[in-house]
């Protein structure tokens, strides 16, 4: 705890020098440097208000403690040791809030996300599995009142998708589904398969904040933007006009083609927005590596290789890999009820959270 009350005093001084530069006049005159220290000020006023609530209960703590120490009544040494008992818990109790209350934010997690889903290993049953992913997600963000945009989806026959992106619109939408980035293999008897043979496949999911254009600029110099006909499964044309559009950063070499609209204007503006995404996410992980941010075993880490988690058919089981849940809820889960499980992966990653924090 050393290491955060250090933290907290050079928090609480910094407080306190904001405390009196909003009281010059001279800052009171220049509204947008009283703006940016207001903020200053409000941000840091809620774990001040708890570290001095914290050291309150330190002083009452010690002065019960003396007391203890004299030649006591027995009625009035129970009554002291009861509030002695009351302080402490109190202090712990606080002691967490204020952990937590330090605790880095991602200034991603408001924002709305772009979710990349890729059938990988196992053909077609993969593609199905895609598919099943897709309509979880889907149904999760239903029951959490967000909406969904398809913004560009190679779907096959028989149902599935060889990729599936779309956006997620809803307040907190990257804090949740951030973790569903990773490799997910599911285990069952194919549709395809007549033998009744449990196969193993696999898809990808990629979970990308949404980039605002003022925090990914974009040179259009960079792209080169390529429109064609726009076709669907099996090659059957589904537009007769130019309407598909793939646009390649030729700086990263990333490439994005959007077919879904029947207007080539509407295929640039959804594939700009996942290009932006793409730039964003390659920034902040380059940044990451620079700067070796990345914790040891992080939940979040988004690595694409990574097998995070499986969904057995024959089990009616769901198991993620990196906190050790297994759920005997496919059903309810493949239904968009995974709340239980961002749940779970949430507090796992605020737990490693404070343990860094008492480093």
């Amino acid at each position: 705890m050393s290491t955060v009350l250090e933290r907290l005093e050079a928090m609480e001084g910094r407080y306190e020098k904001l405390t009196e530069e909003l009281s010059k006049p001279e800052v009171i005159s220049n509204q947008a440097e009283f703006q940016k220290l207001a903020k200053a000020h409000a941000e840091l006023s809620a774990i001040v208000e708890k570290y001095r609530q914290y050291k309150k209960l330190g002083e009452d703590l010690k002065e019960a403690r003396d007391l203890l120490k004299e030649n006591l009544e027995a009625d009035f040494r129970a009554m002291v040791e009861e509030e002695r008992r009351r302080l402490e818990e109190e202090r712990k109790e606080l002691e967490h809030e204020l952990k937590k209350l330090l605790l880095p934010k991602d200034p991603n997690d408001e924002k709305n996300v772009i979710v990349e889903i890729r059938a990988g290993a196992g053909g077609e049953e993969a593609a199905l599995f895609a598919g099943d992913l897709f309509r979880m997600y889907s149904r999760y963000a239903e029951r959490r009142g967000w909406r969904t945009e398809v913004l560009s989806a190679n779907p096959t026959e028989l149902g599935g998708f060889k990729e599936v992106i779309f956006m997620v619109h809803g307040a907190g939408a990257y804090s949740s589904l951030k973790f569903e980035s990773g490799v997910h293999r599911v285990q069952r008897v194919p549709a395809t398969e007549a033998g009744g043979r449990i196969h193993t496949s696999t898809a990808t999911v990629a979970v990308l904040p949404e980039a605002e254009e003022v925090e990914v600029e974009i040179d259009p110099n960079d792209l080169r933007i390529d429109v064609y006909r726009s076709s669907g499964p099996g090659g059957q044309s589904v537009n007769t006009t130019d309407s598909a559009v793939r646009i390649t950063h030729l700086p990263t070499g990333l490439v994005v083609s959007c077919q879904d609209e029947k207007s080539q204007h509407k295929n640039k503006e959804k594939a700009l927005k996942i290009l932006r995404a793409r730039l964003l996410d390659k920034m902040q992980r380059e940044q990451a590596e620079a700067l070796a941010a990345q914790r040891r075993d992080q939940v979040g880490t988004g690595e694409r290789s990574e097998r995070i988690r499986t969904y057995n058919f024959p089990q009616g089981r769901v198991t993620d890999h990196r906190i050790g849940l297994t759920l005997h809820q496919l059903d309810q889960v493949l239904d968009g009820e995974i709340h239980q499980v961002i749940e779970a992966l949430i507090e796992n990653e605020r737990a490693e959270k404070l343990r860094e924090l008492e480093v």
